[in-house]
């Protein structure tokens, strides 16, 4: 059986999987285009891509041969999946439970990383602008006492919430589902999202995205918010107008943001890359080695299963 995988992978994800198929690797971090995915999906039997690729309806027809489409990644908004299935594709993705440990990490980076100007401040030194100890210099805030806000108490938000009440931060949130008993267990408290939006001193979005919560905070929300909040999105993009957001800084209708996801990505706004009370992190939420092995693990063994006629484990369509 043949297998086009799209970028490089664990070597030992990649062992493995040489055992059992017939590879064509493109072992690069430099992702192929549309046109280079379609070239190289002919003849075909299984996919093994990371959710940066789009799967459309044109890659899919270039595949003749395709079976099985294994995303490397929790996500798979960026495969047709309903095209997918009208071709009998199956479509599998690869969740990894160390994935919400390790993006609710980065979220609380961003979050420090902002509250105390590191990345200007790395960028200040560089410059040869530190000019020693000083009374005023440079100041930032504390954690302590300050009021964290996160829309959707997801098993990410869960974790960041965990490590705010350790720092004691007062923590409230919005969810689609209340989560009372662990609201009870870490002293949450349950509020609608403008509540959320309103009284956050920052403000942290881990939803997952669907189609309705495009631009869920932009100009109205921004407006919303207070004066000296941070906004983290480490989340999806697109749930932050980033046009929005750019103005909100520049204006400094807010203290700042810092982002770890694009709603254009890999493409940031241009007016974002000029402000230095925005942090712009390269999508790093679970790139750490323990998420990306178990979610190479995850692709591998839907992959193949799938080759010994069984349903794979994480099937998605």
């Amino acid at each position: 059986m043949k297998l086009l995988i799209t970028s490089t992978i664990p070597e030992e994800i990649f062992k493995d999987l040489e055992n059992h198929f017939e590879i064509t690797y493109h072992d690069s971090q430099i992702p192929l285009t549309h046109e280079e995915i379609k070239e190289k999906i002919v003849g075909q039997d299984a996919l093994l891509c990371p959710l940066s690729d789009k799967i459309d309806k044109d890659i899919i027809d270039a595949g003749s041969s395709l079976k099985i489409i294994a995303n490397y990644g929790a996500g798979f908004d960026n495969i047709d999946i309903d095209y997918a299935r009208e071709k009998n594709i199956i479509v599998t993705n690869a969740p990894a439970p160390s994935s919400a440990i390790s993006t609710a990490e980065l979220a609380f980076a961003l979050m420090i990383s902002a509250a105390r100007k590191l990345v200007s401040g790395d960028k200040l030194t560089r410059r040869g602008e530190f000019y020693g100890w000083r009374p005023t210099f440079y100041l930032g805030s504390e954690l302590r006492g300050k009021t964290l806000g996160i829309i959707g108490l997801g098993n990410i938000g869960k974790n960041l919430a965990k490590r705010a009440r350790a720092f004691e931060m007062n923590v409230i949130y919005y969810s689609r589902t209340r989560k009372e008993d662990f609201e009870k267990e870490y002293g949450l408290e349950y509020k609608d999202k403008d509540y959320v939006i309103k009284n956050s001193d920052f403000l942290s979005l881990h939803t997952a995205f669907v189609p309705e919560l495009k631009h869920m905070i932009s100009q109205k929300e921004l407006e919303m918010m207070k004066e000296s909040a941070i906004l983290i999105n480490a989340s999806r993009g697109p749930v932050v107008d980033e046009e929005a957001l750019a103005e909100a800084l520049i204006r400094k209708e807010i203290a700042g943001a810092a982002l770890d996801v694009y709603e254009f990505e890999p493409k940031v706004n241009e007016k974002l890359l000029m402000l230095d009370n925005v942090i712009l992190a390269p999508h790093l939420g679970n790139a750490t080695y323990e998420a990306r092995m178990e979610m190479g693990e995850n692709a591998r063994d839907n992959l193949i299963q799938f080759k010994e006629g069984k349903t794979p484990q994480n099937k998605v369509n």
